[in-house]
């Protein structure tokens, strides 16, 4: 299939012909969706591109309605769902407006090295790709439609200077005069038809189309024509009939930086300078202030090739990113491999704003006269007359402290300097016109499991360093584990990497292991050589702290009690800080800034939580971060048993570190209250999610705390808890006494009055209600509660079970068949999971085994789509039922096997049984009694003992292991 959204979206075929894919809001979600094929689009943001900023009430449900209608139209398997959104499932080059962009960029490459012919030719087929306005059916996609018409525009003057290189001035005329028409602030367009009008024998209209937009620059911006337009305006008065080589392409943004600056060549260099003048065009160059490198320079070649390919689109370039990751290194190995010449200057040794200019003119070689006549220009006036005739790329290292005097004179010299390249370096950008900046993260860090470690830069570059230390050292393994575990604590720093790696002068790799919860005091000794600020750990986080005014440092201290990063309105709430100083502190890499989300790197993390412990506000920020995490799970609760249920999983997924650490905080600190309602309100997000080791482990040690009576009005929270400790099945006998003394004596106490996922819980591990033998019996006593729709939906199951146990399969499958449309109806997916798998168990058990697996499939998808692990698990098991019944045997065993490595992984226990128990029937089936014994006796260790929901599971092992015994001793 083509996608094709740079005009009227459309679809075709292999064929060409075109696919009917319906109304505007199905081609304008296709049309968000081809924008990035391949990568998941949060839902968020589907619905803003579909209904604007104002979406109607139930806009999850609309969206869930055009996704439908999209699937329809082109297949389910091209629109994926995933718990944070939906994706095309398509190669990105079978998307026109992708396929454009990377036409327009190999044609811009083409002609930045000298091949006009070969990037005309790919830039008229990326331009005839567009068909009209771009995104014309998403009217809501304004930023995206204006990007793409940007690109649209750049490649159209690219495209002309290929032209205008390959002689067709004449021809290009009277496009360049509508381009202006249209455009008529745009600087590049304008040179070009001057060129092109000189080139066609028109020097006076040459001259009067400067003249006009001279005129229309002063009009509309108050500003002077910039280095282009200007440079164009003096080849033509110097009646250079070729106008010289075309300059390779100059984005638009970055050829204007200063208001009013003009360009030009500038004679005379007061002073003297050490710059070479013959540009960087064929020969190696002069290096100023470089030095070669001691060590190798390992796991940045990707981000060499980055700025390189930045360097020769943007006449600025800011490599921005945490101290310690590298910046310098990459900016020096930049400079190793620039052509021409390069002026590196070391910022770092400064002191203050004013000894910016000073260093650079000293880096240049550029001297004071001797003599004070005639009287000298000012230093920035000698740098700009130093400058403005030369080709050269100028690096300004380590620019933090000084970024405002350095963001001026760039500026200046930028503005002035046609020639001149800057690349810098920051823990901030300089935050000026025309800048690109190129964020040096982390090195790639392993999984603890990775098969070779080496593969990962962090890791090499441990064992590179190591080696320099200690002769003849390589990743083993035997000490993999350990390697891995070091790079992580150094969060893939380069620094930190290099300063661990160094300990092994005097330590082993284990050993070094063993200190990393003191990472402060294992790494308090670097070169000797090195800045100050760089030969310890707690040294290169100090310098950025120090940078930090007042507010910043006290945003950055309270910010540590998120353990999985926070939102901006999070960090808001638990800080009691305004958000301007979250973003302050990721401007300048304090903080990250993924998906939404700030995060700390430990290390940054381990500095500023002394910090907020030294300033005495560790317990009451908590003691926020707590409050504001319970009202989170109280809000969430109740959207989890509706349509709007997966924004809200996908929220939750987002907060699981923090709601964890909420409960352990609030459990240690003796806060039991607030423990005991953040267990209750999380506990349908931890079931859904199939969240079991982790959520028992905490639920055990509150009620460790608590103790057995439960505190007064927190009865339900405390039931609760119990059986999230109890969930993965712990057959504890003190955790059973405390299951049996939940055991509600009447029906009405399975309608908890707060905590609506108790109904389900309580029923699943104790049992159907003691005082009703009936569903008439059970149908009087709800009729008179107020239930909530997902309540009476879910009794509409549990009348169900009872008629399915009394022996009326017809009346049960009615009971079913109508819960699961009040839950479809609500848009509830576990819920319709519920009555799917307890519609496959009923066909079961009345023997339709073809029915049982179409409904068990069913089941398995929604399970799925819900991004519920623990309900893949029982999908899976009851698939494999259904498929070992129709005795499709090897089917059954893979299913059962990968349902047994699934509840492995999330610590399913009675999944684990049931799979275990299906993998034992198999082999009976086939004959393998021995085998089918092994299986059997594994799942009955793992069945949990006091679940009531699992008793159908016991029987089966029971039987098995029968069958089995006889089985061999028939033989």
């Amino acid at each position: 299939m083509r996608f094709e959204i740079l005009g009227p979206t459309a679809v075709r075929g292999a064929d060409g012909a075109a696919i009917p894919i319906g109304g505007p809001r199905v081609r304008a979600l296709l049309a968000l969706l081809a924008l990035e094929p391949g990568r998941v689009i949060d839902a968020d943001r589907l619905a803003t591109g579909l209904y604007g900023e104002d979406p109607p009430e139930g806009v999850a449900n609309a969206l869930q309605s055009q996704v439908s209608r999209l699937r329809r139209a082109l297949g389910r398997d091209r629109v994926e769902f995933h718990p944070a959104g939906y994706r095309l499932v398509a190669d990105p080059m079978d998307v026109d407006a992708i396929r454009f962009e990377r036409l327009a960029a190999e044609g811009r490459r083409a002609l930045g090295s000298g091949d006009a012919r070969r990037a005309a030719a790919l830039l008229r087929e990326g331009l005839a790709l567009w068909r009209g306005r771009p995104l014309a059916d998403a009217p809501h996609a304004g930023a995206a439609a204006a990007r793409l018409s940007e690109l649209r525009l750049t490649a159209v003057e690219d495209r002309t200077q290929a032209d205008l290189e390959l002689g067709r001035h004449r021809e290009v005329v009277a496009e360049l005069r509508q381009l202006v028409a249209d455009h008529p602030l745009r600087e590049r367009p304008r040179a070009q038809l001057m060129r092109a009008l000189y080139g066609s024998g028109r020097q006076a209209e040459a001259l009067a189309a400067y003249a006009e937009g001279r005129r229309v620059l002063g009009d509309e911006l108050g500003i002077e024509p910039g280095p282009e337009l200007t440079a164009a305006h003096l080849a033509v008065l110097r009646a250079d009939p070729a106008l010289g080589p075309a300059a390779p392409p100059i984005p638009d943004h970055a050829s204007r930086t200063v208001d009013g600056a003009t360009g030009g060549p500038v004679s005379g260099t007061p002073g003297g300078s050490a710059v070479g003048g013959a540009g960087r065009g064929g020969r190696e160059g002069v290096k100023l202030g470089t030095r070669a490198q001691l060590t190798s320079f390992v796991g940045r070649g990707e981000e060499l090739r980055q700025v390189s390919a930045e360097l020769a689109a943007s006449r600025l370039v800011t490599l921005v990113g945490p101290g310690g990751a590298g910046k310098t290194r990459l900016a020096l190995e930049v400079a190793e491999r620039a052509e021409g010449d390069v002026c590196l200057v070391q910022l770092a040794p400064l002191t203050a704003e004013g000894e910016v200019t000073p260093a650079v003119l000293t880096a240049l070689g550029i001297r004071d006269r001797h003599r004070p006549e005639p009287p000298q220009l000012e230093p920035v006036e000698r740098l700009v007359a130093a400058l403005a005739g030369r080709d050269l790329l100028l690096i300004l290292d380590n620019s933090e402290h000084v970024v405002e005097a350095v963001a001026r004179l760039t500026d200046t010299l930028l503005g002035s300097c046609p020639g001149l390249r800057v690349l810098a370096t920051s823990r901030e950008g300089l935050g000026i016109t025309g800048e690109s900046l190129v964020p040096v993260a982390p090195l790639r860090l392993p999984p603890p499991d990775a098969p070779d470690p080496l593969d990962y830069p962090a890791v090499r570059l441990f064992a590179d360093r190591a080696a320099a230390v200690r002769a003849g050292f390589t990743v083993t393994p035997d000490n993999a584990e350990q390697v891995i575990r070091i790079c992580h604590a150094m969060d893939g720093l380069p620094l930190a990497i290099e300063l661990a790696a160094a300990r092994l002068r005097t330590l082993s790799v284990a050993e070094v292991a063993a200190r990393l919860d003191d990472r402060f005091r294992l790494l308090a000794r670097g070169s000797r050589t090195a800045l100050p600020r760089h030969q310890t750990l707690r040294a290169v986080v100090a310098w950025s702290w120090d940078l930090l005014d007042g507010d910043e440092q006290r945003m950055a201290g309270r910010l540590t009690v998120f353990t999985g990063g926070a939102t901006a309105e999070a960090a808001e709430r638990v800080c009691g800080l305004p958000e301007e100083l979250l973003f302050s502190l990721a401007e300048k890499s304090l903080v990250e800034a993924v998906d939404g989300r700030f995060r700390m790197l430990e290390t940054i993390r381990a500095f500023c939580a002394e910090r907020l412990e030294e300033a005495g506000e560790a317990e009451a920020v908590r003691e926020a971060h707590a409050a504001y995490y319970l009202n989170l799970a109280v809000e969430a609760d109740g959207h989890l048993r509706r349509a709007e249920q997966l924004e809200w999983l996908a929220r939750l997924d987002a907060e699981s570190d923090d709601l964890n650490a909420a409960v352990r905080w609030t459990t240690e600190s003796g806060r039991l209250e607030a423990a005991l309602r953040l267990v209750g309100f999380c506990a349908c997000y931890w079931w859904m999610r199939g969240h079991r080791t982790v959520s028992s482990a905490l639920g055990r040690e509150l009620l460790d705390r608590v103790g057995e009576t439960p505190p007064a009005g927190l009865e339900e929270e405390y039931a609760m808890c119990v059986l999230v400790a109890a969930w993965n099945g712990v057959n504890g006998a003190w955790l059973n006494e405390r299951l049996e003394a939940l055991r509600p004596s009447r029906t009405t106490d399975y309608m908890p009055a707060r905590l609506e996922f108790l109904t389900l819980l309580l029923s699943m591990f104790t049992g159907p209600p003691p005082d009703v033998s009936t569903v008439a019996d059970l149908r009087e006593l709800t009729a008179t509660m107020n239930m909530s729709p997902w309540s009476t939906a879910l009794t509409g199951c549990g009348y169900g079970f009872l008629l399915q146990f009394g022996g009326r399969p017809g009346s049960a499958l009615a009971e079913f068949e109508r819960s699961l449309a009040a839950f479809r109806a609500m848009g509830e997916r576990w819920g319709t999971m519920l009555a799917l798998s307890a519609l496959a168990d009923l066909a079961g058990d009345q023997g339709d085994h073809a029915t049982a697996l179409v409904r068990a499939e069913e089941a398995l998808e929604v399970a799925r789509e819900l991004g519920a692990p623990a309900d893949v698990a029982e999908g899976l098991c009851r698939r494999a039922d259904a498929l070992a019944r129709t005795g499709e045997l090897e089917r059954a065993r893979v299913t059962y096997e990968t349902a047994a490595d699934l509840s492995r992984r999330i610590g399913s226990t009675d999944m684990l049984a049931r799979a275990h128990c299906g993998l034992g029937e198999v082999a009976l089936a086939v004959g393998d009694a021995a085998g089918a014994r092994t299986w059997l006796e594994l799942a009955r260790e793992e069945c949990p003992t006091a679940w009531y929901s699992v008793s159908e599971l016991r029987d089966r092992i029971t039987a098995g292991l029968t069958a089995a015994a006889e089985a061999v001793s028939g033989r």
